[in-house]
């Protein structure tokens, strides 16, 4: 069993970016995501496209966390000095080490900007050494390349696909799912180094 506590506020940060659990106050600095770039919610499993949305998917984090199943993080890009977007551990089972990190969203401008990668570090790193999971499994659509080609660039595996298995919101038509993960074992022996290498060298 691990020590990972929910109750605990985890800060998880370097010289770039700071991770820190999402809280009621954290409304107001993403509003304007909602309000301004509805385009980016197209392929996320939350929909912050309205600022009720938007609340309603803080609320829904918080009880989560509070009944031990998610742990929602804020990203605060410290180049840019604001919040940038969110990330969670979901599907935590702290009782055979392994969890899903996903409902990842970031604003337009930060989307290829090294910020996700860094998010990854940090929670990789947080994941395998102090929580010591096993398994980390990411999910993304079929269709969502993008998401798909960066969690590939981080060292995930693709494990296979879920055929059918979700709902499009906008259309109501069946998608398909693509699971990836990265275990621990793999984590120490390449992952680590090769995603602490990108990060220090975001032209690789």
């Amino acid at each position: 069993m691990t020590k990972f506590d929910f109750n605990e506020d985890y800060i998880l940060e370097n010289e770039f970016v700071r991770l820190e659990p999402l809280k009621e106050t954290h409304y107001d600095f993403l509003l304007e995501y909602t309000l301004n770039e509805p385009e980016i919610w197209e392929y996320s499993m939350v929909k912050c496209d309205t600022p009720e949305n938007l609340s309603k998917y803080i609320n829904i984090a918080i009880q989560k966390r509070i009944d031990k199943k998610e742990y929602t993080f804020v990203v605060f890009d410290k180049q840019k000095q604001k919040y940038v977007g969110a990330t969670r551990y979901c599907d935590v089972f702290l009782s055979s080490n392994r969890l899903q990190m996903g409902y990842t969203w970031y604003g337009k401008k930060h989307q290829g900007s090294g910020v996700n990668k860094h998010c990854k570090w940090l929670l990789l790193n947080f994941a395998f050494e102090d929580m010591q999971m096993y398994r980390v499994e990411f999910r993304a659509y079929t269709e969502n390349l993008r998401s798909i080609n960066a969690l590939l660039s981080i060292g995930c595996e693709i494990d296979g696909v879920l055929r059918s298995n979700a709902i499009c919101p906008k259309t109501g038509t069946r998608r398909d799912t693509m699971v990836l993960s990265i275990l621990k074992n793999e984590w120490f022996d390449s992952v680590k180094m090769m995603l602490w290498n990108k990060i220090q060298n975001p032209i690789l």
